[in-house]
């Protein structure tokens, strides 16, 4: 069975009514025949029938013992972050999404958890970075904005020798792309919000175990803290799901396209795309990866914050907004959107400089993105010159 059929049969008919389409159980509680006696289901903050759907068909597609589903990717990274105790230690990949950042440093750190960030692209750094108190290697692969690949199977090795549980955020591969489990890692986060859900309508966070154990420590903290996934949005999630495989071969193929004609533009400095020959880790990639991603980032000649405020106002199809994965195609500018909450400092050494935009590739015909991204990069590159002309004769 090919993974897209198994995908689109993990989803159940409702064996009560033979509902083709998952019900939302949109119910607060459930009546019990007895004290303690019910049918799976008490109170919906502990568990949902479609909660609890989404939950089993995301931990499949990850190959993984079982899932919780929460409001939010954030609110996901935290109830992993809540395994670890007061010493533990989080050794980082350097170029991370701001709003884990933010959650490690302002929140965590005032709690006597130290975080450190290293360029986990060459596995010596983690292997050199890591200590007694390390607890848990965070990976993004690729990372959110510069598309960093790591070895997962390399980085697992050395997460096991050392008794350290290894997080993979694949918000940016998704499932069809890469499995992290199966390479080794304990521990997979999703930011549903991108694609999985895939319409950009909805807000929602995944966590999958490979173990049971581990996973009824995060259903324990689900529980716990209360940060679940709306019935509502469960069901929306599921729906994504159903064109996960057709809409991600579309994002590849588009990315792969954006990405080609943005290394021979003029304007454009680097490009970072790990389908590319170019790429620091394309190899790697190519490895652990079945397919590249619809993410493309790239900085400018000018590398300027309103060098690249010019080009991300200027698109017709390229949305300025933040998020990723939806069907129209998005752009951002880091800098100042984000990962604004990284100090400058942190965020040039992990490369995400101040002329960085980051295009989320969506299912349009690539010609039009192609033609569309070319007349804001001309665009600004006159503006440009002709602001570094006046400036030149005033002098």
């Amino acid at each position: 069975m090919s993974n897209a059929t198994q995908l689109i049969h993990s989803i159940p008919v409702d064996p009560l009514t033979g509902s083709i389409s998952v019900p939302i159980y949109q119910t607060s509680t459930f009546v019990q025949d007895a004290p303690g006696e019910h049918k799976g289901f008490d109170y919906a903050r502990s568990n949902n029938p479609t909660r609890n759907t989404l939950e089993k068909i995301i931990a499949e597609l990850e190959n993984g013992a079982a899932a919780s589903a929460f409001a939010s990717g954030l609110a996901a990274i935290d109830a992993v972050v809540k395994l670890l105790e007061s010493g533990d230690e989080i050794l980082a990949v350097d170029d991370i999404y701001g709003g884990a950042f933010r959650l490690f440093t302002h929140i965590y750190a005032k709690f006597g958890i130290k975080v450190t960030y290293v360029d986990t692209t060459d596995a010596s750094n983690v292997l050199d970075a890591i200590t007694p108190q390390t607890k848990l290697i965070w990976l993004e692969t690729p990372t959110n904005p510069t598309l960093k690949i790591s070895d997962i199977e390399a980085i697992a090795k050395i997460a096991k020798q050392n008794n350290t549980l290894l997080c993979v955020d694949n918000t940016f591969a998704s499932p069809v792309i890469q499995q992290p489990l199966n390479l080794g890692a304990d521990i997979v986060v999703h930011s549903a919000t991108k694609y999985l859900g895939g319409h950009s309508d909805l807000i929602a966070g995944l966590v999958v175990c490979k173990t049971q154990e581990l996973a009824d420590k995060i259903k324990f903290i689900q529980n716990a803290s209360g940060a679940i996934l709306s019935p509502h949005d469960s069901w929306l999630v599921i729906r994504g799901i159903e064109t996960l495989h057709l809409r991600v071969k579309e994002h590849n193929r588009n990315a792969q396209v954006v990405a080609e004609f943005l290394e021979s533009h003029p304007a454009v400095d680097k490009i970072f795309y790990p389908g590319l020959k170019s790429h620091h880790n394309h190899d790697i990639a190519k490895k652990q990866q079945n397919g590249f991603g619809g993410i493309v980032s790239f900085t400018l000649k000018e590398d300027t914050e309103a060098a690249a405020k010019a080009v991300v106002c200027g698109t017709k199809y390229f949305k300025l907004a933040e998020s990723l994965g939806g069907v129209k195609s998005l752009l951002c500018h880091p800098a100042t959107m984000t990962h604004k909450s990284i100090p400058a400092e942190k965020r040039h050494a992990a490369g995400v400089a101040d002329s960085l935009i980051r295009l989320s590739v969506g299912l349009e015909e690539a010609e039009d993105l192609i033609r569309d991204i070319d007349q804001a990069l001309n665009k600004a590159q006159l503006a440009n010159s002709a602001i570094r002309q006046l400036v030149n004769e005033n002098v």
